[in-house]
């Protein structure tokens, strides 16, 4: 059974005024220690690097140490927020984003879709991030493919997988000897928890954190996954 600790529901209203607890996960490169900072905002760090993915001004920010590589999924606020990254940027860091946001962020570098490229002294690739079928109307979708980016970053002999805002794609299903996984769960933007399984079940990731949850219950997510011995569920209040 994937072992699972904390509440399986959480509410978004009130933003955090602290960051939750940091945890360690080790590389051949030494400990990466992994923040969870809300909603999809988190920060690694490994070897005095740090990476901060997604910065939002509703989570505790303003508390992360400066980002040496900063990564941006997509154009949404809650992913691209200029007044975070001002607060976790200094001049000599290295910003990877979608053209879509580099059109708007002066000195970001583009990655597309299936790009593999160093940054900062850390492999990253680009994996896609999108609907399939939700959409604010017939014929949109809330997010295009080719828009926004999920990544995986290598940390040493460990690879994270960041789902950024997406279904259950086939691009996700087709990963491999992925360590830990943050995958996306929340109605109408991206997917349930049952879905999100689906994807989790295909990719099997060792370890799995719901992030960019809200307050979808991720109790159908632990149920679904009861199968799958090798997949560890990380449940964590993110909010």
């Amino acid at each position: 059974m994937p072992s699972a600790t904390a509440t399986v529901t959480a509410s978004a209203s009130a933003a955090p005024p602290t960051l939750p607890p940091s945890e360690k996960i080790a590389t051949s490169a030494g400990d990466l220690t992994i923040q969870p900072v809300y909603h999809g905002t988190v920060q690694f760090e490994l070897g005095g690097k740090i990476v901060v993915v997604d910065p939002w001004s509703k989570g505790a920010v303003d508390k992360l140490p400066k980002a040496d590589l900063l990564l941006i999924t997509d154009v949404h606020f809650d992913h691209f927020d200029k007044v975070a990254i001002g607060k976790v940027k200094k001049d000599s860091t290295v910003v990877i984003a979608p053209e879509e946001v580099v059109k708007d962020l002066p000195g970001a570098k583009v990655m597309k879709n299936g790009e593999t490229i160093t940054a900062a002294g850390f492999s990253l690739t680009a994996i896609p991030m999108y609907n399939k079928v939700r959409g604010p109307e017939a014929g949109k979708l809330y997010h295009d493919k080719g828009r926004g980016n999920g990544y995986v970053i290598t940390f040493g002999d460990k690879k994270v997988y960041l789902s950024g805002d997406t279904e259950c794609t086939d691009e996700m299903k087709a990963l491999k000897n992925i360590d830990v996984a943050f995958v996306c769960m929340n109605l109408p933007y991206t997917m349930p928890p049952a879905e999100a399984a689906q994807c989790i079940s295909a990719f099997k990731p060792k370890v799995v954190y719901p992030y960019h949850y809200r307050d979808s219950n991720l109790g159908d997510l632990t149920k679904a996954l009861e199968g799958e011995k090798s997949v560890e569920v990380r449940l964590r209040n993110w909010y």
